[in-house]
């Protein structure tokens, strides 16, 4: 296969596609962030960065040679955590830069594969203007099904699809995976927990609380941030923590030294802002691999 991975992140396809023991002749990375690039490359020294998507016209690649499109476009305008500007923000309107060049792909190559992904919590309105613009609708999946946290994400990919409903509509057609029942405290490293999983891992766990004190009240008032308790009875204490980089690649399905080279932070923001992998291998195992047969 040859990849394009736009918002390449942390390189959770390229990974994926590593587990599952398909051959990648050439994988090119859209990325700007230098710490995700440093850990793509420090996993994967042969990916190919291409920077910034703005430029994608510039870029050096056969295009008619892609067989498969990754876009895990921007969700800080669309997400409910984020400024609800949706598709006209800065940021998530790069979802119509994945178009245009899933569309040159499509001339070129119209078996092109795709997988784009983004926030369950997007807006009707933002997730009916991505499926009309894909020509199909998503699935979504709780990665709560496959690792210790509640990560709702909508999947769109022409990999498995099916008509639908009245309108016989384009969907996804891939089903969820089973039930594995990971909780959060059976990848703690220490301490303990009062819920059963984690809340959404997001970019802002770069930036933990350091007032203890301030960091229990949004705990228990908003709810949307992750401590560990050193306590049974996960009553407030002086020795209540942040979750730790070998918990919080657990909660996106990596191995725990995944990040070793990075720090707690720098390792936070990319997998709170990333594809959880076991996910991404479960989409991709509905894919009919053509094996291209070498004869002399």
């Amino acid at each position: 296969m040859n990849v394009i991975s736009l918002f390449n992140g942390m390189g959770t396809l390229r990974q994926a596609l590593h587990d599952m023991n398909i051959k990648v002749n050439k994988y090119y990375s859209s990325e700007i962030k230098p710490y995700a690039i440093e850990l793509q490359q420090h996993h994967f020294p042969e990916v190919i960065q291409v920077g910034d998507i703005n430029n994608w016209k510039e870029w050096d690649i056969d295009w008619k040679s892609i067989d498969f499109i990754g876009s895990g476009s921007p969700c800080q305008d669309l997400s409910a955590a984020g400024n609800r500007k949706g598709l006209n923000g800065n940021r998530s309107s790069l979802f119509f830069t994945f178009i245009e060049i899933l569309e040159h792909v499509k001339k070129l190559n119209p078996d092109v594969k795709y997988l784009q992904e983004n926030v369950g919590s997007a807006p009707k309105l933002d997730v009916g203007i991505m499926s009309r613009a894909l020509g199909v609708y998503p699935v979504r999946i709780n990665s709560n099904l496959l690792t210790a946290q509640n990560r709702d994400r909508y999947y769109w990919t022409n990999i498995k699809t099916t008509q639908d409903g009245m309108f016989v509509d384009l969907v996804t057609d891939i089903p969820e995976p089973k039930d594995k029942k990971i909780n959060l405290k059976n990848i703690l490293t220490s301490g303990y927990t009062d819920r059963d999983k984690a809340r959404c891992i997001l970019e802002s766990e770069e930036r933990p609380l350091k007032n203890k004190s301030k960091l229990f009240k949004r705990y228990n008032e908003i709810g949307m941030i992750n401590i560990v308790f050193d306590k049974e009875d996960c009553t407030f204490t002086e020795n209540i923590r942040t979750l730790n980089k070998t918990e919080l690649c657990s909660l996106q399905g990596f191995k725990d030294d995944y990040c070793d080279i990075l720090t707690r932070n720098k390792a936070a923001s990319l997998l709170g802002d990333g594809w959880t992998l076991p996910v991404i291998i479960h989409i991709l195992s509905f894919m009919n691999l053509k094996l291209k047969l070498c004869t002399n």
